[in-house]
Formats: C-alpha cells, sequence, structure tokens
C-alpha cells in the first residue's frame, strides 16, 4: 500500500505573502509591534523619502531681503502722499503775487544718471489723492501730480526711489517743505528720528528739507531719508529706500548726500512747461 502525500502548504494568489507574525517590539519587548496608524485620507499624496544618494531638505529658505524691501516700498508710497496733507494749512489767502507758470513736474523713464528707471507711474491714482487734498489751499494752484517708483536697474528690490509731488503755482515754499515733511513723519508706522534740516547742495541754488525716518510696516522695519524741495512752480517729496535701510542706525543716514540726490532727481524732473 503506498503511503499518502504529504500536506502541501496552502496557496496564495499571485504577488501576495502569507500572513507574517510581527517581530517583537522594540528593545526587547514581548508585545508585538503596533502597526503605525494608518494615513488621514487627502487628496495629496505622502511624501516619500529621499532617493538613494540624495540629501534630504533643508529648513525652508529665509525670506530674502529683496521680499522685505519690496515690502517696504509700497508704504513709502503712502507715506510721500500723506505728506501733502499739510499744504491745506500753508498760509493766509491771497489772490496775487502768484509766480507765473514756467514749469513742470514730469516722471522720466529714467533717473539719477540712469541708475533708477522707471516701475510704475502711480499719478493717475495717488497722485489724485494729492490733489484731492491741496485743492483749497490758500497758497496752491495746482495744475497737475506726479507719483511714479523707480527701481535699481528696474529691479525694485535692488533698491528704490519715490517721488510724489505736484507743479502749480505756489506761494510760501519754505513753510511748503516743512508741512511736507511734517505730515510724512504723520504716517501711520511712521517715527522721525532725526529732525529736518535745511541743505543747499554745492552748484545749485535749490534749498531742500531733509529727515530721517523709521518706519514699522507690516512687521518690517527701516531706516532712510526723505526730502522735500518747493518753488514757485514745483513741489516734491524724494524717497530712497536701498536694502541697506533694514538694518541702517539713524546717525549713519547721510542728510546732505540725501539733499544732494534730491537736488539730482529735481534737475531732471523739472522741465519747461511747452
Amino acid at each position: 500500500m503506498s503511503m499518502p502525500p504529504p500536506p502541501q502548504p496552502p496557496q496564495y494568489p499571485y504577488g501576495q505573502q502569507p500572513p507574517q507574525t510581527p517581530p517583537p517590539g522594540p528593545y526587547g519587548s514581548p508585545y508585538p509591534q503596533q502597526q503605525p496608524y494608518p494615513p488621514a485620507p487627502g487628496p495629496y499624496p505622502q511624501q516619500p523619502y529621499p532617493a538613494w544618494g540624495m540629501p534630504p531638505m533643508g529648513p525652508p529658505p529665509k525670506k530674502s531681503r529683496v521680499g522685505l524691501v519690496l515690502g517696504i516700498v509700497g508704504g513709502v508710497v503712502g507715506l510721500l502722499v500723506l505728506g501733502f496733507v499739510g499744504l491745506v494749512l500753508l498760509g493766509l489767502k491771497v489772490e496775487h503775487d502768484f509766480p507765473a507758470a514756467k514749469n513742470k513736474l514730469t516722471a522720466p523713464k529714467t533717473l539719477v544718471d540712469g541708475k533708477y528707471e522707471l516701475t510704475q507711474d502711480l499719478s493717475g491714482t495717488e497722485g489724485q489723492k494729492i490733489e484731492d487734498e491741496v485743492d483749497g489751499a490758500w497758497d496752491a494752484k495746482v495744475t497737475d501730480s506726479v507719483v511714479a517708483r523707480y527701481g535699481v536697474g528696474g529691479n525694485d528690490g535692488r533698491g528704490s526711489l519715490v517721488i510724489s509731488g505736484l507743479y502749480g503755482r505756489f506761494q510760501n515754499t519754505a513753510d511748503g517743505r516743512a508741512n511736507m515733511l511734517k505730515g510724512a513723519g504723520k504716517a501711520e508706522g511712521v517715527t522721525v528720528v532725526e529732525p529736518a534740516k535745511d541743505v543747499t547742495p554745492p552748484g545749485t541754488d535749490t534749498t531742500v528739507s531733509c529727515e530721517v525716518v523709521t518706519e514699522n510696516h507690516s512687521g518690517l522695519k527701516a531706516t532712510y531719508p526723505v526730502c522735500a524741495w518747493a518753488d514757485g512752480n514745483t513741489a516734491a517729496m524724494v524717497g530712497e529706500i536701498a536694502p541697506s535701510a533694514l538694518t541702517a542706525d539713524p546717525a549713519d543716514v547721510d542728510l546732505d548726500a540725501a539733499a544732494r540726490l534730491t537736488a539730482k532727481v529735481r534737475s531732471e524732473t523739472v522741465r519747461p512747461i511747452d
């Protein structure tokens, strides 16, 4: 009599393996190691581990200084527009002795010998706010306004210059410069850390008033100069914001250099009326 064949192990469908008894838990624990919780359902797949030879992902990069500068520049535009609120307080009503209208303020494609290139002309929006504020000033007859942003080589992140101004016929120009800077110093989040002083840059007959402000904007802090000029036909403020403004000390800001820059901007933006 032939012997029966030995029992065969159970067969499993292709690709499946027999159930395995989990090994003991870590550190020799007599209890089986618990299976991990299943991943939470969602539309996005789990992030796989890096491939062999690939370094693991590091922490996210810190926010670049370029982005910080751009955040401040947006606040500077509002600051320079707000400065013109002071013009309505310039003086008493005088219907005569207004200077003749000879010059206008412009926003050329480049400024400061081509260093800065125009990135945004805001004359139609922010400029209208200035005109609305100055409308009714007794010693200012406004023709038009100019508000523009310029970036180094056309890139605001590398440094930016903002000009905000008017042209028309103006009296009391010394008070005009002072009141523009006072208005800028009242902007939200702004503190005047070096008071205004008058500077007449060498080789010019233009008096420029400059102060140093510190601006806190959306958690960022920047220190930079703001300057103003006013003559019989034009009145404007200029703010220059370099990446170094994020770490500058107020005592290190050179107001004489800022005044020279402003005089240069004036020479390139003021043009005879056609």
